[in-house]
């Protein structure tokens, strides 16, 4: 049974989530606020972590900078902010997906369902391509680990799929429907910007130029772009 860590101040919709997820064969911990969430993450990783942002004490942007070194897992923020900076800024900062309250449980159980596929599929794929290498970078799918020059790069479960799915079709397109479909799990909408800000975020962590990246090329109007010959420098 996959174990979800939830954190979520308010009683009322935290037993609601609890009672909705366990009916589904999910077994979930809750905490009340971030104090404990470290220490939590550290000692029993949870398979997925469910993080209000409106936390008493530290909130959820600020708990998910403290804990993203020690917890790699599908991280899905939780907001009442429909404010499209606050969803932006969550991304950027290291979670996976969000969800907007009021939570609906059928929606919630659908996006946890999506992330976890996510962080599973991977090691059941009939695929026998478990290593990449472009230049100084090397992709290994059988640790679900990447280095760049002779260091390690510190990528959450959601980001390594995505890298993945780019270089595993170098110099090739990969449009916007099918990076949304296979890494994200959900159909792209026209207006969502999931793939956009993880794109973003692997690009500063694999010493891409974010003003003009040429290591990973976002293709306007269509997808994104994986340059094979771009990791020798």
């Amino acid at each position: 049974m996959k174990q979800v860590l939830l954190v979520e101040d308010d009683d009322r919709l935290s037993s609601l989530i609890c009672q909705y997820l366990t009916e589904h064969d999910f077994v979930v911990q809750r905490l009340a606020s971030g104090e404990n969430l470290l220490k939590q993450v550290q000692s029993s990783p949870p398979d997925i972590l469910l993080l209000d942002v409106m936390l008493p004490g530290e909130n959820g942007f600020t708990l998910c900078n403290k804990i993203r070194p020690y917890y790699p897992g599908p991280l899905l923020f939780m907001t009442a902010k429909n404010d499209d900076f606050d969803q932006v800024f969550g991304l950027e900062i290291g979670a996976d997906d969000y969800i907007i309250k009021p939570v609906e449980p059928r929606v919630l159980l659908a996006r946890i369902n999506a992330l976890l596929r996510r962080k599973v599929e991977p090691a059941l794929t009939g695929n026998t391509h478990q290593r990449l290498q472009y230049g100084h970078l090397i992709i290994d799918r059988s640790t679900r680990s990447a280095c760049l020059k002779g260091v390690d790069v510190q990528l959450t479960s959601h980001e390594f799929d995505m890298l993945w799915k780019l270089a595993e079709s170098p110099s090739t397109l990969v449009d916007r429907t099918t990076l949304y479909r296979d890494v994200i799990g959900r159909e792209y909408d026209g207006l969502d910007r999931s793939a956009d800000v993880r794109i973003s975020r692997l690009r500063k962590k694999l010493q891409d130029n974010t003003q003009h990246p040429y290591k990973i090329k976002t293709i306007w109007g269509k997808g994104f772009f994986f340059v094979a010959d771009a990791w020798d420098d």
